[in-house]
């Protein structure tokens, strides 16, 4: 598989405000993490980069790259191209999701879980084709921190598929022994209107429910990194950051660790899936996940890049989409927290706002 690569060709593309790193040519892949963790401890590889799933069961797409150059700015912006949707098929439907929303909020009140992250697929059909560099491009200008990533997954799937997105979460990074994470959960949509959008962002900092919500993924991230790390320094209260389509909770979490040895691959296998797309506790949300949704593969697990000294950065896979061969087919996700607070409409209208982001970079009307 890896002899239809260059060594010069962008299997991996992730930037944002660190500025980009790209993983170019294919020396060897891996649909295993564990594998590809023992590769990288072992030196027979120099890099990874890629995507890992949301369910651990499932494949990851990981390659080794033949080099791994890094450039201190992000991408360069540009406009969508105008395309329109010939088709678009919501997995599920509206109704059917609040439909969850409710049955989750039945279970949360009747003690089996804390909180359950659920997610909805919509798949569309688009016309002109995609151009993977225009769109990636496109994502990258819609959001101020030019966050974006693509992900060349037939590399290891053989089907010439490509993830991309706009993730403004931050999983992890690693330089040294110093560990940062960016946790982001409850969230509000943003307005045009600006007395609306500061509205809604006070709102938000205020909102018991969401406040709430955000304290799963911190506590979670918290008892993780405890066993790993030194100098563990986590804010109480969480900031309240704006992307181009929402308003987020956000806790910049900053730590030492204890080990050198762990790699950011590591760190990303250990910490993945957090709450924020997952829930609380994780082993009964992500079951009740499976009952429910549809298999959401790549969505929801981490995207990113890790080097031989075990420096790295790692984004939580949202905001995204995977475009098929054919370059005009692509299934896009968005999720919402459910608590016990939670409204099934309000957590609808919070899915609707999240898909803009891909939307917007395809250069679609969003209805």
């Amino acid at each position: 598989m890896a002899s239809s690569y260059g060594a010069d060709d962008d299997v991996f593309v992730l930037s944002g405000p660190h500025g980009t790193v790209r993983g170019r040519g294919v020396g060897r892949t891996f649909d295993d993490v564990t594998a590809a963790r023992a590769a990288l401890a072992s030196g027979s590889v120099r890099a990874i980069t890629g995507a890992i799933p949301f369910d651990p069961s499932d494949p990851a797409a990981l390659v080794a790259p033949i080099s791994l150059p890094a450039e201190p700015a992000p991408l360069a912006p540009s406009s969508p191209v105008r395309r329109r949707a010939t088709s678009m098929i919501a997995r599920p439907d509206p109704r059917t999701h609040r439909d969850r929303v409710i049955g989750a909020i039945k279970r949360i009140a009747d003690g089996e879980l804390d909180k359950v992250v659920l997610a909805r697929a919509v798949d569309i059909v688009v016309e002109p084709a995609v151009d993977v560099p225009e769109l990636l491009a496109a994502l990258a200008g819609g959001n101020s921190d030019r966050n974006a990533f693509a992900v060349d997954v037939g590399a290891v799937f053989g089907d010439d598929s490509w993830l991309l997105g706009a993730s403004p979460e931050m999983l992890l990074r690693r330089r040294g022994r110093v560990v940062t994470c960016r946790p982001y959960a409850g969230s509000a949509p943003r307005s045009a209107d600006p007395t609306v959008d500061r509205a809604a962002a006070r709102a938000l900092a205020a909102s018991h429910k969401d406040q709430s919500e955000h304290r799963f993924v911190v506590d979670y991230l918290r008892d993780r990194l405890a066993p790993l790390c030194s100098d563990l320094d986590v804010p109480s209260t969480p900031e309240v950051h704006p992307t181009g389509e929402v308003w987020h909770l956000a806790t910049p979490i900053r730590a030492t660790l204890r080990d050198p040895s762990i790699t950011a691959l590591d760190l990303a296998s250990a910490l993945s899936p957090t709450p924020a797309v997952c829930g609380t506790p994780t082993d009964a949300a992500a079951q009740l996940i499976r009952e429910i949704e549809e298999p959401r593969g790549l969505y929801g697990g981490a995207v990113g890049w890790c080097d031989a000294s075990g420096d790295g950065q790692w984004m939580v896979t949202i905001r995204c989409l995977h475009l098929g061969a054919d370059r005009r087919s692509l299934r896009t996700w968005a999720g919402g927290g459910i608590v016990a607070q939670s409204d099934p409409q309000d957590e609808l209208d919070e899915t609707t706002a999240k898909l803009a982001t891909v939307l917007r970079a395809l250069g679609i009307d969003h209805a």
